[in-house]
């Protein structure tokens, strides 16, 4: 018998091992253009965080360092700014293509736009369409946090003096464009 036949075996179950890692580690990670960072801004006040610490905001309560440091300056109520990045329109994938293409869909990424956008501070509306896209498909709704999570650049601005106004429009519009 000769060694090549020996390791042969072994050479294609550490390719089957390596595959099976590398397929885990692609299907269980989030999109790889969604942001990972956000600045959070209040007029002068900037603080970075993570997706991950408003994930963890979001679903606990439980505020990181950066953000609760940034809730004071912002003189934000925690549990309200939860409810405007959690609130969310129900709709489905096809709905909201078709939402976004007419007048409403241009008010909802102007809307959130104020909010929401890269770096730059240009509205990118296809950048931000795409989020909100994204938001759909994962939890079936449009949020803010769902357009963060999915917001195709790696770091996204939050504007948090305006978040407060911005979510009480968008609840408007959801009680007159969606019940």
């Amino acid at each position: 018998m000769q060694i090549s036949q020996i390791f042969h075996p072994l050479k294609q179950h550490k390719l089957i091992l390596f595959l099976g890692v590398a397929a885990s580690v692609l299907l269980t990670s989030t999109s790889a253009h969604a942001a990972n960072k956000v600045i959070l801004k209040c007029g002068e006040v900037e603080k970075k965080v993570t997706i991950s610490e408003l994930n963890q905001f979001v679903s606990t309560g439980q505020a990181s360092t950066g953000i609760n440091a940034y809730l004071q300056a912002c003189k934000q109520q925690p549990a309200l700014a939860r409810k405007a990045l959690t609130a969310g329109i129900k709709t489905d994938s096809a709905f909201i293509d078709s939402l976004l293409s007419g007048w409403a869909g241009s008010v909802l990424v102007d809307q959130i736009g104020e909010v929401v956008h890269s770096d730059e501070k240009d509205l990118d509306n296809k950048t931000l369409r795409s989020a909100l896209t994204g938001s759909v498909k994962e939890s079936g709704q449009v949020t803010l946090i769902g357009a963060l999570r999915n917001y195709p650049q790696d770091t996204v601005e939050l504007e948090g003096n305006k978040l407060t106004a911005v979510y009480n429009r968008l609840s408007q519009l959801r009680k007159l464009y969606f019940f």
